[in-house]
């Protein structure tokens, strides 16, 4: 529900940069990489070193490429496989660096084991929910449910690693990530039941 709405925002927002990109000769895979790239760089660089707000705020604004490259795929009429496959891989890498680089900074300079788990598990279950869809649609069913999507993952930790960043107690983040932990895990859940009626249905056996 979130990725759908805002996405709706953003695509009306950011049409007349996706159209200048396009003049300027710049394709929708390069900002892709683009987007990941510094998506990567900033959450790897500014979360272990302990700058919380200045590396949420960085993430959020590369991950709006995310959209502009949709968008300016839609203008071209190649709103394809290929782009999608991209998308969806290097999105995983860029969901790693912010819950890895969170996980580095509490272990380490931030000194806490226990913030530094959440974040830890919460890139594990994420990884989990991220495969057992892809898994469902590479057997032919799908599984497009769950509490804890993309959008919703990136929203909460980068707002909960943001308000700490700008003086918020500390737990509000322990909450945060506890909270998406334990979302990703229904999440995991709902798909595997999802696709179980699925299978059920084509072999009743």
């Amino acid at each position: 529900m979130l990725n759908r709405y805002a996405r709706a925002v953003v695509t009306k927002v950011f049409t007349p940069l996706a159209r200048l990109l396009l003049r300027l000769g710049v394709t929708p895979d390069m900002v892709t990489v683009f987007g990941t790239v510094c998506t990567v760089l900033s959450a790897l660089v500014l979360y272990p070193t302990g700058h919380l707000f200045w590396a949420s705020l960085a993430v959020t604004v590369f991950v709006l490429f995310d959209t502009i490259d949709g968008i300016m795929a839609r203008i071209l009429g190649r709103s394809g496989k290929w782009g999608a496959y991209l998308d969806s891989s290097l999105d995983r890498f860029a969901d790693s660096a912010v819950f890895g680089g969170l996980v580095i900074w509490f272990a380490r300079g931030g000194n806490d084991e226990l913030t530094a788990g959440l974040a830890l598990a919460c890139l594990v279950f994420g990884s989990i929910v991220s495969y057992v869809k892809a898994r469902a649609e590479g057997l032919g069913y799908t599984a497009n449910v769950g509490i804890a999507e993309r959008g919703e993952r990136l929203v909460a930790v980068l707002v909960g690693a943001g308000f700490v960043g700008l003086g918020v107690p500390l737990p509000f983040l322990q909450v945060v990530l506890g909270l998406l932990a334990l979302a990703s895990v229904v999440t995991v859940v709902q798909r595997m039941s999802t696709v179980r009626r699925q299978a059920l249905a084509d072999h009743p056996a």
